[in-house]
């Protein structure tokens, strides 16, 4: 057989070997096409100004988690009013079994009162929330949150690089799915609705 023949036999054969073992992982679960698995999730215990927030207590209700700071210029504030958005289209029933929550990464100028009004800006159901420093990061760990402050600027402002993505947590306290920057009012409305 003529070398140029040999080479292209070795290839065709290393093609459908290739495509072999792909179907058989496929077959077996080992290739995923679906998203990437979500991340644990879990409980938390948070601090706001009207008292604790323990998730345990919101057993058969959609929360929405959001990992952000009251002074974020941009990327909360249009997190927060597609957020307002999808609870005008909820019906006072559907509302009456959704829970709002904003996370601050930044303790350290987000009081709970100044949390409270930020939130309460975008819609009277919204809560904001906070806890110590290490908690913020057990719990923004565990559902695959990241945030970063930025350095000091010399007239003393900062900001703090975070995650975008909205935590959907199902009736039954599990993460159900993660809705990212840009979803809007109608897309989040039909999540809650796909969980009630």
């Amino acid at each position: 057989m003529p070398e140029i023949l040999r080479r292209y036999a070795l290839i065709i054969v290393a093609a459908l070997l290739a495509v072999a073992l792909a179907a058989a992982l496929l077959l077996r679960g080992g290739m995923n096409e679906s998203r990437p698995a979500l991340p644990t999730g879990g409980d938390f215990i948070l601090q706001s100004a009207d008292g604790t927030i323990d998730s345990r207590n919101w057993r058969g209700q959609v929360i929405l988690v959001y990992f952000g700071y009251t002074h974020c210029p941009d990327v909360c504030p249009a997190s927060m009013t597609a957020w307002a958005q999808a609870l005008k289209m909820l019906s006072a029933e559907e509302r009456q079994r959704v829970r709002l929550l904003m996370v601050s990464v930044d303790p350290e100028r987000d009081t709970l009162d100044h949390l409270r009004e930020y939130a309460a800006f975008f819609h009277p159901q919204m809560i904001g929330a906070t806890a110590a420093p290490e908690e913020i990061a057990r719990l923004a760990k565990a559902y695959g949150a990241g945030y970063i402050r930025q350095e000091t600027a010399a007239d003393g402002s900062y900001a703090v690089d975070h995650t975008t993505a909205t935590y959907v947590i199902d009736p039954a306290g599990k993460l159900a799915t993660m809705l990212q920057l840009g979803a809007g009012g109608d897309t989040i409305a039909a999540t809650i609705r796909s969980l009630l």
